[in-house]
């Protein structure tokens, strides 16, 4: 990020993406104020910033108000993966629709810019492939996982909605499938569940036939896409897609782990659970366009990092023991 010091709010500030983003605008200069309840997220996350005297760590929980003074807001808060968003869902859906409201009210007091980190799962099970943000979904309403898509797309109607009638300045991201160090092994997402197993030599759970498909954007490139999208001038809003276009079937994804891991774990095919999608891949023209951005970081390399960061987990017992 260019230009002045800026005083930046990260709310889900200690999550996986939400730490990596502070470590960048640190990096880049900034005083960032981190905002999280630590639901899901971890203060293991965020040690190497705690002797910075440009941070700030705030425990509260953004589906009650906040009275702050920032120039920019990243509204990253909500859990994200299916263990954690299906335990509470009232909350999850709570934290996507009071909260953008709250941070949507705070931006509209000081007039801050305002970003949501919104995500693919606003497609659902899609008919189109690739996915463009002009495509509207095929989102089940009432099943399990709607707590988290249909809050996540109550989020983007209250951001584009508070633009209309306010004028705020608004940023709308839509994230695909992240991965990187600082995942939570128990999170349940299809990276840290086949590493963590292949590390333990357990059999690799496939759900489907493994014939789904999904794209993973490496969590360095995504924050970057963040940023880059935040800076752009107030006539972009979004939605923008951010995310890897290079499509892999989970198959292909278990295979490139056993390679990494030098792991004897076998694959188990269990069902697919209830509306998981059976494709999921950005166009990510937009982005290319608009913010200059495409990742640069390939599959096998960014997994190497991942499985380094799991493998140094369990060597100290933070996971569970190594077989």
């Amino acid at each position: 990020m260019s230009g002045r010091r800026k005083r930046i709010l990260v709310t889900g500030g200690a999550g996986f993406l939400g730490s990596h983003l502070c470590e960048k605008l640190i990096g880049a200069g900034h005083e960032v104020l981190c905002v999280d309840n630590f639901y899901t997220g971890s203060k293991d996350n965020l040690t190497g910033l705690f002797s910075c005297p440009q941070f700030e760590i705030i425990r509260h929980d953004i589906t009650f108000p906040l009275y702050l003074e920032v120039d920019e807001i990243f509204n990253l808060a909500c859990p994200a993966s299916p263990v954690h968003y299906q335990y509470d869902p009232v909350q999850t859906t709570k934290t996507s629709v009071h909260g953008s409201i709250n941070m949507l009210g705070l931006a509209k007091r000081i007039r801050a810019k305002i970003l949501q980190a919104s995500t693919s799962e606003v497609y659902g099970d899609p008919e189109v492939h690739p996915q463009d943000e002009s495509y509207w979904g095929r989102v089940n309403p009432i099943g399990p996982r709607s707590c988290y898509d249909e809050g996540k797309r109550c989020a983007e109607t209250l951001f584009f909605d508070y633009r209309r009638q306010h004028n705020l300045r608004i940023k709308v991201a839509r994230i695909f499938n992240t991965y990187g160090p600082r995942m939570s092994p128990n999170d349940g997402r299809v990276v840290s569940n086949f590493v963590v197993q292949a590390l333990t030599n357990q059999p690799i759970t496939m759900y489907g036939d493994g014939t789904q498909t999904r794209s993973f954007c490496y969590v360095d490139d995504l924050i970057d896409g963040l940023i880059r999208l935040m800076d752009t001038g107030d006539e972009v809003a979004g939605p923008i897609n951010l995310g890897n276009p290079v499509e892999f079937t989970m198959l292909e994804l278990a295979q490139v782990v056993i390679e990494l891991t030098g792991s004897r774990s076998a694959i188990e095919f269990k069902p697919l659970p209830i509306d998981d999608p059976k494709q999921r891949q950005p166009n990510i023209k937009q982005a290319q366009d608009i913010l200059g951005w495409v990742p640069a970081v390939p599959l096998r390399d960014g997994m190497a990092k991942t499985v380094a960061y799991f493998d140094n987990l369990l060597s100290v017992g933070c996971v569970g023991a190594k077989a």
